[in-house]
């Protein structure tokens, strides 16, 4: 999941926000839990945010494809 998660950070849109840093107090915060509900609980949450992440990544490209081309009034 840290793995994952890294390397989606390469590509955030935000170079300000400091993803890397969130990421290790997250891992940080969590490395302590033994309840196995938890556990799942804090995988859940991670995989949510690395679907978030991406869903920020494929609105990003969308909106940089939008801009670049002009629409289309004349459609043949």
């Amino acid at each position: 999941m840290a793995t994952r998660l890294r390397v989606i950070k390469l590509d955030y849109p935000d170079s300000n926000y400091d993803f890397h840093g969130k990421l290790r107090r997250m891992f940080e915060k969590n490395r302590d839990l033994t309840d196995p509900e938890e556990i799942e609980k804090a995988l859940k949450l991670g995989e949510y945010i690395k679907n978030e992440t991406l869903a920020l990544y494929s609105l990003r490209k969308y909106r940089h494809l939008k801009r670049s081309y002009p629409p289309n009034d004349n459609p043949s």
